[in-house]
């Protein structure tokens, strides 16, 4: 059994301690700090180098050490907290990331960062305190190293003084319990790299090791709890008196089979309790030693590889098609012989379970908002300080839940916009006082859902936008613009490539680039942005997002004899185009007027050069459509339906069509592609401008008068 088997595990929970450190660093109040937040710190940074040293990764040991030993000097009040010792720690913790990141690479930290930020921790030691804090000592791969300050204290709360006076001989009896051969070996093997083994004894049930040495118990406990449960291991001081007790050390376990060391333990790999609360050793009074320890409760929840999730939800579609193909061959053989109802009866339970397991499935993707929410205190601490500003974050719907794929694609656009509102948005302290606004700015981050799309805003209180400012750039940039404009296109011109208000370039913003990668990746999710403004008063930045990008709610249509699917979201109506609304633009555009408005005419069975469809517009189905915050008139020949499509993606299964963005697979086993609005008026546009000169035989249909 290798060590290394558990590196991953290792990783993703020094992850979760580390985001754990930042959140309670960013909500101390460093004027009356809780103590219980003060302790969590300590506890995480405590855990990570513990499991640290178990691994070997010893520059990540050094700095998460002196960093342990100054917060221990915070939480008992001998090191007066202020902001700028905050945000070394959140320094340090963004450098411990950095390291943890090398070694999962298999990298080396990069030293110089390394010698810096322990020079600065030291410098902090004795200015403040007047100590001077050493890093633990070389010790062997996967030794884990005990404090080094005679004032360390353990993750409970007591200091060394008091750890040794409980444990004065320096024997600790450890109890393995329900660990296995195959486990134990390789505890028993790390537990001789903590101290030296007196004795040990027992069975699959309990197993005692009785351990000398300097090590505490907190010590082991934060080895452990990377390989096994807490509630699996019992650590309890000796009294001299026990010692004389205690059976003479065991022989050495015989060396496991080969099979027994390339097997991992399916205990310690499968399901894993946090470590970052640690089961505490008892070491109080004679009373309590006699008291059993009572046993953590049974983890709730597994780590599971994604490809796993993926793998289920893909054979979960593929059932899904099946069972579409199994009803539409029911439904067929009812209509010519009059199957027996209870054919019928069972296709139809059966159809109902699989969209119940569906759905039971594509839940486990899902992943609450606080995941990305978490990310921004720390984003609007760090920009807001840039720029001299004083922010309130406010978050709203952290419980509302996303695809994860989605979840880790919104990030950065979020990012962007967040940055955007604290720079071009929110004024300065003194702005905002002078015109009777509070000196700090609101900026507030919300999620809901809406139908079957999850709707994210990033509002703010701040200057909103100057329509008359964002005219005269767009002007000055080149971009085709008039006064009479809505609101709504005006706002969005901030989204186009290299447009920016900014008077100065600085290291936040000014270089006109980000917000138009912000509106393509939120297209590229199948989604939209939108704004809303009032001068003086604030923006607000909707993006409307599908839930998931696995299932889709799409509207089936016919063109000659092929099916499409329209992403319903995009679908506001349909109506029957009359020949007086219909006008022929210069450029051989064609333009349909709906309620005032003038839409672009998309002729499905022109762009995807669909025989046999119906070529006159009268007489074919204008379904209206929206894509990059545009409408558009796209003509089919027939609506057949709403239906739940399971998406394959073409990129993967073949390449890149235009106007194409997936494909899915119908009842009747057939193919029908997913439709690109905004890909299919691309692609319309440039078939017109290659067939030039020449017109299509249906221009001479239209008006040839341009709409006023």
């Amino acid at each position: 059994m290798d060590i290394a088997d558990f590196f991953d595990t290792f990783f993703e929970e020094a992850e979760e301690l580390l985001a754990d450190m930042e959140q309670h660093l960013l909500e101390l109040d460093v004027d009356n700090p809780d103590s219980e937040q003060l302790d969590a710190i300590f506890r995480a940074a405590h855990s990570i180098k513990g499991g640290a040293g178990t691994f070997g990764f010893s520059v990540l040991q050094n700095t998460t050490h002196i960093l342990e030993n100054l917060l221990d000097y915070a939480r008992k009040g001998e090191l007066a907290l202020r902001a700028d010792l905050v945000d070394t720690f959140l320094e340090a913790k963004d450098i411990m990331h950095e390291q943890l990141n090398a070694y999962r690479n298999e990298e080396e930290p990069d030293q110089e960062t390394y010698e810096r930020i322990c020079q600065t921790l030291q410098q902090i030691a004795l200015e403040e305190i007047g100590q001077s804090l050493e890093a633990p000592a070389e010790t062997t791969p996967s030794a884990s190293t005990p404090a080094a300050s005679a004032e360390a204290t353990s993750a409970d709360g007591s200091s060394a003084d008091d750890a040794s006076e409980a444990n004065s001989t320096g024997h600790l009896k450890v109890a393995l319990i329900n660990v296995d051969d195959k486990d134990r070996f390789l505890l028993v093997e790390e537990l001789e790299q903590l101290g030296n083994i007196e004795s040990q004894s027992g069975d699959d049930k309990r197993y005692e090791v009785v351990l000398s040495g300097s090590v505490s118990a907190d010590d082991i406990e934060a080895v452990m709890c990377f390989i096994i449960e807490p509630d699996q291991i019992d650590i309890q001081p000796l009294a001299s008196g026990e010692m004389k007790t205690e059976a003479p050390a065991a022989q050495p376990e015989a060396q496991p089979t080969a099979e027994q060391e390339t097997t991992p333990p399916a205990s310690s790999t499968e399901q894993k309790a946090s470590p970052s609360a640690p089961a505490k050793a008892e070491t109080g009074d004679g009373q309590a030693k006699g008291k059993a320890k009572k046993a953590a409760p049974e983890s709730s929840s597994i780590r599971v590889s994604v490809d796993k999730v993926d793998q289920i939800i893909n054979l979960v579609g593929e059932l899904i098609i099946t069972q579409s193909m199994l009803d539409q061959t029911v439904s067929d053989l009812g209509d010519q012989t009059g199957a027996n109802s209870s054919l019928q009866s069972g296709m139809s339970l059966l159809q109902r379970n699989a969209r119940d397991l569906q759905e039971s499935v594509m839940s486990i993707r899902m992943i609450p908002m606080e995941f990305v929410f978490s990310r921004f205190p720390r984003v609007v601490r760090d920009t807001a300080g840039k720029l001299g500003k004083e922010i309130e974050l406010v978050t709203e719907g952290k419980s509302t839940e996303l695809d994860k794929s989605l979840v880790e694609r919104i990030t950065d656009p979020l990012t962007h916009l967040v940055r955007n509102s604290l720079d071009h948005g929110i004024e300065m302290p003194d702005v905002r006082e002078s015109i009777g606004k509070p000196r700090t700015g609101k900026l507030t981050l919300a999620a809901r859902h809406q139908g079957g799309n999850i709707l994210i805003e990033v509002r703010d209180d701040g200057a909103g936008l100057d329509r008359d400012r964002l005219l005269a750039k767009a002007r000055e940039n080149g971009l085709n613009v008039s006064d009479t404009m809505s609101d709504e296109d005006v706002y969005q011109l901030i989204f186009a490539p290299g447009f920016s208000t900014a008077n100065e370039v600085t290291d936040v913003s000014g270089r006109g680039v980000g917000m138009d990668v912000v509106k393509r990746n939120i297209q590229g999710m199948g989604g939209r942005v939108e704004i809303q403004s009032k001068k003086g008063e604030g923006t607000v930045t909707s993006i409307v997002l599908p839930l998931t990008l696995a299932i889709l709610d799409g509207m089936s249509i016919k063109v000659g004899g092929e099916t499409f699917i329209l992403p319903l979201s995009t679908v506001l109506e349909s109506l029957q185009p009359n020949k007086d609304d219909m006008y022929a633009m210069a450029g051989d555009d064609v333009v349909l007027k709906v309620r005032d408005e003038y839409l672009p005419v998309i002729a499905i069975h022109e762009v995807m050069d669909v025989e046999n469809a119906i070529t006159d517009p009268t007489k074919s189905i204008a379904v209206i459509v929206q894509g990059e915050g545009r409408r558009y008139a796209m003509l089919v020949d027939e609506l057949v339906g709403q239906q739940q499509v399971v998406v394959k993606n073409l990129e993967d299964n073949y390449r890149k069509v235009p106007g194409i963005s997936a494909a899915t697979i119908l009842g009747d086993g057939s193919v029908a592609l997913i439709l690109d609005i905004s890909g299919l008026h691309r692609l319309s546009r440039a078939k017109k401008e290659a067939a030039k000169p020449a017109k299509t035989q249906t221009m001479s249909f239209y008006k040839e008068s341009e709409p006023s």
